[in-house]
């Protein structure tokens, strides 16, 4: 047997390796333990929590994952067994299954969820029957999914509306009835491409996570070819309240930082991940993504300089918008490090005293810890010089800046030593890439050699989050640890000519290659998109963009269908007309482009440094040192040959009750939904799901028993099964 492989004995040494590094101050310890240990438990942390309901998105508006259910316990989660099951069909034709990411919610017995499709359902929480559903859609087959990762509740105790959005709108439903709100924007919806200061036919707007509702409002962001300002809208009217420029305006804080026009063509800096919210303080805590998008994610010429609020949680006035403070992680992005989850809102012991915080994960492995009211970091911040930049024209920030603590929860450099030792041809293969690309750790510019990133671009931390629990003052995270090779090219010549391959060249290849062979999943092959979509569809996602892709209504309807007929009959040669100018995109932002998202594989597929491959992490965020640490997931194929405990990608997040039990799915390839002690990390129960539960479940109580719920969709793994179905547990009657 290989020696870097975990078996149960180097499971423990793994585990015990990290509990010995341990050096927890016995004395704030202590201190930390007597604060904390009072009869009501949640109500002496004074921290936001989940109880009979699940009513917000991570279950409370401070995002920690936390239910103060207790039924459910150590003793007794072995004899969980399934309670019902319910299929969205969303694993039917004509769109394949997977995605299904939903977080549900559950509110007085009835349970939420939005599906892959866009269909918002609802369920008796008790018995998964249905009880309503709302196609946006109308009946019409949807041939694509989205990302979407739940709904928004919002109640006044007479009403309640659930919010949710499918392409570019945000739709408002009765809670009872699943019908629209006739007072809400038109008709029921508000089109989210509006009120940018762009034209709404030269940008896509979506959003893959739901809304932070604060009282009347829902707050919310967006992802898409956009610009990423966060806005508030009215729940009974549907009216913008007020807008906040991620993408600093003239006279406005952090315009300085970019070049004197961005703010009228930059795009990203959005909030894709979520926000959290403390009710008490008013604030809503916005961590923004990166500045660019597609390209300019890897390649930032045009926007010379720290670009902010890229990288940056911002604290803003619930109420008006305003910023109260903003803490920026990464200056002029190249490396697409965008803070990937809703920040966590906890309490930490500072010389005896209680601090409120906010935790933020991050895709590169950190956790920065920070005072609520005004953002300074509670554990110390590094700033550093790191290499600059060898691109012609690309100008990297001189310094970054890192926490000294907690440690980083994901390796942070492939070294010689840490490449693959599974066999010796495998070794061998990813020596010799190793040998000719750049890896000098975090913040090593992208190249057009190649240049190592690790955690990889789906990090470290991901869009699950983290859950955060009182009772110990542990943050749990889990973490992927796949290193990805980031490389750039010079962009193409652009082709003269109005055919359809030509604007296809200008306008579509740096995403989707020359080849239309594409970087799936991020950005999909279109060899066979005539096949599996109408040519109206086609049409339509060019016009009015999806997803990550921009709109090009710009190009106007001749050259719009010219490329849709190309992509239908790629390999139809009519000559172009006689026109010599170059048509579609003429600003294409400077002279390279990102080759596409390359994960650095072995041979036969598996990651090209050593396990663990995945972990699970318990961090104690008074003294900033780790509980335990644990490997997460495996590959069955490996484990059936004794290559057990390696663990794996996984996506979604956990929850962790005061009856002593943390959930998680979120491993991509053995389906296994799992639960574990949260005071040492030791396995309690697991079972198999119908596919991988890559979603963040939640737990509730409907009927008098304690309920955990996760969506099951897979689609991560193309050998493994996909759909769309809910499975609830709980202890048998």
């Amino acid at each position: 047997m290989s020696g870097n492989i975990m078996t149960m004995r180097s499971k423990q040494a793994f585990r015990m390796r990290f509990l010995g590094r341990l050096s927890l101050d016995r004395c704030s310890t202590a201190i930390a333990a007597v604060v904390m240990s009072c009869a009501t438990g949640l109500a002496c942390a004074g921290d936001i929590s989940a109880g009979a309901d699940w009513s917000y998105y991570h279950g409370n508006p401070g995002g920690t994952h936390y239910s103060t259910l207790k039924q459910i316990n150590t003793s007794n989660v072995k004899r969980l067994q399934v309670a019902w099951t319910y299929d969205t069909d969303d694993g039917a034709k004509p769109a394949p299954g997977g995605d299904m990411q939903a977080n549900p919610l559950i509110v007085k017995g009835k349970l939420y969820i939005v599906s892959p499709k866009g269909r918002v359902i609802s369920l008796d929480a008790a018995t998964g029957k249905e009880l309503w559903k709302f196609d946006p859609a109308n009946g019409e087959p949807v041939l694509t999914r989205q990302r979407l990762r739940g709904v928004s509740y919002w109640s006044d105790g007479k009403q309640a509306r659930i919010l949710a959005t499918f392409g570019a709108r945000l739709y408002s439903l009765d809670a009872i009835s699943g019908k629209l709100d006739p007072k809400f924007g038109q008709g029921g919806s508000i089109d989210l491409r509006e009120g940018l200061g762009r034209e709404p036919g030269t940008i896509s707007v979506s959003n893959v996570t739901p809304g932070a509702v604060v009282k009347d409002l829902i707050v919310m962001g967006s992802t898409g070819s956009t610009p990423g300002h966060i806005r508030a809208f009215d729940v009974h009217t549907g009216k913008m309240r007020w807008i906040f420029h991620t993408i600093p305006q003239p006279g406005e804080e952090g315009y300085d930082t970019w070049p004197a026009d961005a703010w009228k063509t930059a795009m990203g800096v959005n909030n894709w991940a979520g926000m959290s919210v403390d009710p008490k303080r008013g604030l809503v805590y916005v961590p923004l993504a990166s500045p660019g998008m597609g390209d300019k994610d890897f390649y930032g010429a045009d926007r010379v300089g720290d670009n902010l609020f890229g990288n940056s949680l911002v604290a803003l006035d619930a109420a008006t918008g305003k910023r109260v403070w903003h803490f920026q992680s990464v200056r002029h992005d190249i490396w697409d490090r965008d803070f990937p989850a809703p920040p966590t809102l906890v309490t930490v012991v500072r010389n005896g005293k209680r601090v409120d915080a906010v935790a933020q994960i991050t895709k590169s492995g950190f956790v920065f810890v920070l005072d609520r009211d005004n953002g300074k970091p509670l554990f110390p911040v590094e700033s550093k010089a790191y290499p600059a930049s060898d691109i012609p024209g690309e100008v990297t920030a001189p310094e970054q800046v890192l926490p000294t603590r907690p440690a980083p929860f994901a390796r942070q450099q492939v070294t010689r030593d840490l490449l693959t030792k599974r066999t010796p041809e495998a070794n061998a293969a990813v020596t010799k890439i190793f040998d000719g690309v750049s890896s000098r750790g975090q913040f090593d510019p992208p190249s057009e050699k190649g240049t190592i990133i690790f955690p990889g671009l789906d990090g470290g931390g991901e869009w699950g989050g983290a859950a955060y629990d009182p009772e110990t003052g542990n943050l749990y995270v889990n973490s992927n640890e796949m290193a990805w090779i980031l490389r750039l090219k010079q962009r193409a010549p652009q082709v003269a000519g109005n055919s359809g391959r030509a604007v296809f060249l200008n306008n579509c290849a740096a995403c989707h290659r020359e080849d239309r062979s594409g970087s799936p999943p991020e950005f999909p092959s279109l060899r066979t998109v005539g096949e599996r979509l109408p040519e109206d569809h086609i049409e339509r996602i060019v016009r009015n963009g999806n997803g990550r892709m921009p709109a090009f209504g710009a190009l106007g309807n001749d050259d719009i269908k010219a490329v849709v007929n190309y992509l239908r009959n790629p390999d139809d040669t009519a000559p172009p007309q006689e026109s010599k100018e170059v048509r579609g995109n003429t600003d294409l932002g400077g002279g390279y482009v990102f080759e596409g998202y390359n994960r650095f594989l072995d041979p036969d597929g598996y990651p090209a440094v050593t396990p663990p491959w995945g972990t699970l992490n318990a961090i104690n965020l008074n003294s900033g040192e780790y509980s335990w640490k644990i490997p997460l997931g495996e590959y069955p194929e490996l484990a059936a040959r004794g290559l057990r405990n390696t663990g794996s990608e996984n996506y979604g997040g956990p929850v962790v009750t005061a009856g002593g039990v943390l959930f998680i799915g979120a491993t991509v390839y053995d389906n296994q939904f799992r639960a574990f002690d949260k005071r040492t990390g030791e396995l309690l129960w697991q079972v198999s799901l119908p596919a991988a539960g890559l979603a963040t479940p939640a737990t509730y109580e409907a009927g008098g028993r304690q309920f955990v719920v996760i969506a099951a969709g897979g689609g991560k793994n193309k050998k493994g099964p996909a759909g769309g179905k809910l499975v609830a547990y709980a202890l048998p009657r």
